[in-house]
């Protein structure tokens, strides 16, 4: 096998030296058919050339071009072009006329650095030429001569790559454009949803602060009343103040060193917690403000922070309620444990002063000779009976039946009068001793000053001067009509109070939005009415009243004296200069379009709303037709002087 291997070499060996000695043979041309691409080297021959594109003839005697090829695939090139193009990185082959007798030199600006050696090759070739153009150049002589016989050139385009193109040239500039858009839309959305996710983390930890803040003011507003609370949030301390009328409560535990010494540690805690976590719930109740506890002590004040004409009353109500828990606490036999338990109460009402004490443990805390009367009340009870002051019985004597103990000596205080609550006055309780609806609305008739005070105040400092007829003065004034013509309409007290509340509310809302007061009044009286205890009825027969009071169509007792009440100005002697109030306050509001219009609209009024009772029909100091004159001369006034 590896003989015959041996022999197909020696084979393959005589065969490519036999081709080349006919190769040989053959001469140049074979040669050179050989050594360059068969595809233009068949063209080499002595066809004629039509002309040059430099205008010399290319028909000369000797030493002419015979052809212009392309290098690749041979292909002729069409002289007869203006400047024939070749694409880029092509090559181009000139071939010249075949005669011995001749020789050639080439140049090519470009390719070429300088004229060639003289040689007898009748052919150049260029491979691989750049974009741009090119002329052909070249020398002849008759061989041996020194100095030529003739020239030629030939002048050609090398297209330019497609980058290079003018429509590259084009496209470049948008591409860039259409990149630097895509960059910057890229950047943007990546912006944008960086931006989202700060967005997104700045909300999380805001809802973490803001939930940390709720749990730090909601433990703040525990250990403080609120509007200290947001004092020290906003100012960084609170200021101590004074209160003329406060009501203060203590309460001890009867016997409490012994039952420490008897009782499990544990059960003691956990039953003095159950009793104080209930007094919390009354006291909040009630609106009273818990201070303290000091072991088995517990220490609230009705009447602080928020001032109030009711606290008396409210902090008896309060002890009854301690009372009766630690009675039913006593008596229930699933607690033996709390049957050891007794609780002495002690309340005095006079002059403290409140406020917060500490810098790092801070304490809301009261001072005063009050609040050792209140303690010397308590000391000096005895266990189940609340043991009030004379200065307290004289507030609340009339909502509670109490037992004269005589005058007691109390240490440091001397001789006090002292009195055992026993409950809630026959007429004023229900079946199972808890206040009736006549004790609440003798209460709500006394809360009903503290919302007046507290409305009326509010609005002297936020209302605009610009209110001109809907001033401080003459709320106050619709107020205590109100209340004039219902005491003479002898209302029932469920009416009266209405009455009155609706007549403290009506114009409060023009302090906060004037184009729609009736919702802005409403909104605020919710808040208001819950916080001085009024029930969500009172709250709906207020806003029915409000609505109604302008019409004339008035169906109950309540709404009848509300309507004269908030049209009195209209018959009272001073009519123009309300008149003229309420002019300039439209005005300043931009409420006036029409003057005459607008006073043809308030004569209207006026016409269809008289009095509805017949105590302000009695009262009204001018006719009302007279009053409808003196507005037409008015309005002429008015009208003629603009």
């Amino acid at each position: 096998m590896v003989i015959n291997h041996f022999r197909g070499f020696i084979m393959a060996c005589i065969l490519i030296s036999a081709g080349s000695c006919i190769m040989l043979s053959a001469g140049d041309e074979s040669l050179a058919r050989w050594l360059r691409p068969a595809v233009w080297l068949n063209g080499l021959t002595t066809e004629r050339l039509s002309g040059e594109n430099s205008g010399q003839s290319l028909d000369r005697p000797s030493g002419k071009i015979t052809g212009v090829y392309l290098y690749q695939s041979g292909k002729r090139i069409d002289t007869t072009a203006n400047i024939p193009v070749l694409r880029y990185r092509d090559g181009i082959v000139f071939t010249m006329k075949r005669d011995p007798e001749v020789e050639y030199s080439y140049f090519m600006a470009g390719p070429d650095s300088a004229w060639t050696e003289w040689t007898d090759r009748p052919y150049k070739e260029y491979t691989s030429l750049d974009g741009g153009r090119y002329k052909f150049t070249y020398r002849y002589r008759t061989r041996g001569e020194v100095v030529g016989v003739g020239d030629g050139s030939f002048s050609f385009r090398v297209r330019p790559p497609w980058y290079f193109s003018l429509l590259a040239l084009i496209i470049y500039p948008l591409l860039l454009l259409a990149a630097g858009i895509m960059m910057r839309r890229r950047t943007h959305r990546l912006y944008m949803e960086r931006q989202s996710r700060l967005e997104q983390l700045i909300a999380e930890r805001t809802e973490e602060l803001q939930h940390e803040k709720e749990k730090s003011d909601s433990l703040l507003a525990n250990m403080l009343p609120k509007g200290t609370a947001e004092e020290i949030m906003s100012k960084g301390k609170a200021d101590k103040r004074k209160y003329n009328f406060v009501t203060v409560l203590f309460s001890d535990i009867q016997g409490f060193t012994k039952i420490a010494e008897e009782m499990n540690p544990e059960t003691l805690i956990d039953e003095l917690d159950r009793f104080f976590f209930h007094f919390d719930s009354v006291a909040e109740k009630y609106r009273i403000e818990k201070i303290k506890t000091i072991g088995d002590a517990y220490m609230c004040a009705g009447g602080i922070p928020e001032r109030n004409r009711t606290n008396p009353v409210e902090v008896v109500l309060a002890a009854l309620e301690m009372q009766k828990y630690m009675q039913a606490m006593k008596s229930d036999p699933s607690r033996p444990a709390a049957r050891f338990w007794d609780i002495r109460i002690g309340i005095h009402t006079g002059t403290v002063v409140a406020g917060v004490v500490g810098h790092k443990k801070i304490t809301y805390d009261i001072w005063g000779d009050t609040v050792n009367t209140a303690s010397r009340m308590e000391s000096s009870g005895e266990a189940g009976k609340i043991n009030i002051s004379g200065t307290t019985y004289e507030f609340v004597k009339e909502y509670f039946t109490c037992d004269y103990r005589g005058r007691m000596p109390v240490k440091y205080k001397g001789d006090l009068d002292m009195y055992f609550v026993t409950g809630i006055r026959p007429e004023l309780r229900e079946a199972d001793g808890s206040p009736n609806s006549k004790f609440l609305a003798k209460i709500e008739m006394i809360r009903i000053l503290d919302v007046e005070e507290h409305v009326f105040t509010r609005y002297s400092e936020i209302a605009s001067p610009d209110l001109f007829f809907h001033s401080a003065d003459y709320i106050r004034s619709v107020s205590l009509q109100a209340d004039l013509l219902a005491r003479a309409e002898k209302l029932s007290d469920e009416d009266y109070i209405h009455l009155r509340l609706a007549s403290v509310f009506i114009y409060f809302g023009y302090a906060f939005d004037y184009n729609d007061p009736g919702t802005a009044a409403m909104k605020r009286a919710g808040e208001i009415l819950s916080f001085y205890g009024f029930d969500l009825h009172t709250l709906e027969a207020v806003r029915s009243l409000v609505v109604s009071a302008a019409s004339p169509g008035q169906t109950g007792p309540a709404g009848r004296v509300l309507h004269d009440a908030v049209y009195d100005f209209t018959g009272r002697v001073d009519f123009v200069s309300m008149i003229d109030r309420l002019y300039r306050q439209e005005k300043a509001y931009g409420k006036i379009g029409d003057p005459k219009a607008w006073f043809r609209e308030l004569a209207s009024t006026i016409g269809n709303n008289g009095f509805l009772t017949e105590t302000a029909q009695k009262l009204r100091s001018v006719p009302a037709e007279e009053q409808l004159m003196i507005l037409r001369e008015f309005a002429d006034g008015k009208l003629n002087n603009t």
